[in-house]
């Protein structure tokens, strides 16, 4: 079918854009019951530490987790437009609206996992999460947005998304290693390894999109707090911290030349 034919109207479709409101607000809940405000432990607490900004070297400092609050802000902007009547049939709402939901719902079931200390199934959902966004990623590359709005709601804030989640799935296994007995010592080389090839996948992302600025500035983001972590926080590696400016580097570099490219060819 036509990227940007809309799909024959369903039962699935019209519950859809319904759906993901309905989604939101319980993944907005559990991303407060995480956060410690219901009275409960934070999930850097959890898990016997496992996941805290000091517990590995491939963790980012404590600051970096504060772009979630630009991630559900921007989910919430999306599901209130995405279920206004001129949204619900555009081809591009309905071909990632059900992802958008398993999105949400696996958010939501990362945090639960983390506060009931299961952390292998943290990283399983983890998995789970950044195959989705890389979906939705890929599906928004088939076509183009019809409007600056919706290249910020929708883009934009999936494109925040998958950057962050790209670099979290990294710190969340190495918090299940680490849980499960290895040293961080023994982390260094291939956590500079591990940065490798999180800039590997950057700098492909960065191509696919032609350089869109959101997937490249979260995980900018993720690996520069990883890097100030290992300068000031324990465990101290510079070699890790070296590997990770390096990471940023090639990453915004790739980002940038990538929308040079673009610009040059709508010319």
């Amino acid at each position: 079918m036509h990227p940007d034919r809309p799909l024959p109207t369903s039962t699935a479709e019209r519950i859809r854009p319904w759906a993901v409101l309905i989604a939101l607000p319980a993944t907005l809940a559990m991303a407060a019951l995480g956060s410690g405000a219901f009275g409960g432990q934070e999930v850097q607490a959890s898990s016997s530490g496992a996941l805290s900004a000091d517990a590995t070297p491939l963790a980012p400092a404590s600051t970096a987790f504060s772009i979630w609050s630009l991630i559900y802000l921007g989910l919430a902007a999306y599901a209130i437009w995405q279920v206004l009547p001129k949204q619900r049939r555009d081809p591009r709402q309905q071909r990632v609206g059900w992802l958008a939901v398993a999105s949400l719902v696996l958010n939501a079931a990362w945090i639960l996992c983390a506060q009931a200390g299961l952390l292998p199934l943290t990283v399983v959902v983890i998995v789970l999460l950044l195959a989705v966004l890389a979906a939705i990623f890929e599906l928004l590359q088939r076509s183009r947005a019809d409007s600056l709005l919706e290249t910020a709601l929708v883009d934009g804030t999936f494109g925040l998304y998958l950057g962050w989640v790209s670099v979290a799935t990294v710190a969340n296994i190495a918090a299940w290693l680490a849980d499960a007995g290895l040293r961080p010592a023994a982390f260094e080389l291939p956590a500079v390894v591990v940065l490798a090839v999180v800039a590997a996948v950057g700098v492909a992302i960065a191509i696919r999109s032609r350089g869109s600025i959101a997937p490249s500035l979260a995980m900018l983001w993720g690996l520069s707090w990883i890097g100030v972590g290992r300068l000031l926080d324990q465990p101290q590696s510079l070699a890790v911290a070296v590997a990770a400016a390096a990471a940023c580097v090639v990453i915004g570099a790739a980002t940038v030349i990538a929308r040079l490219r673009r610009v040059r060819a709508s010319r």
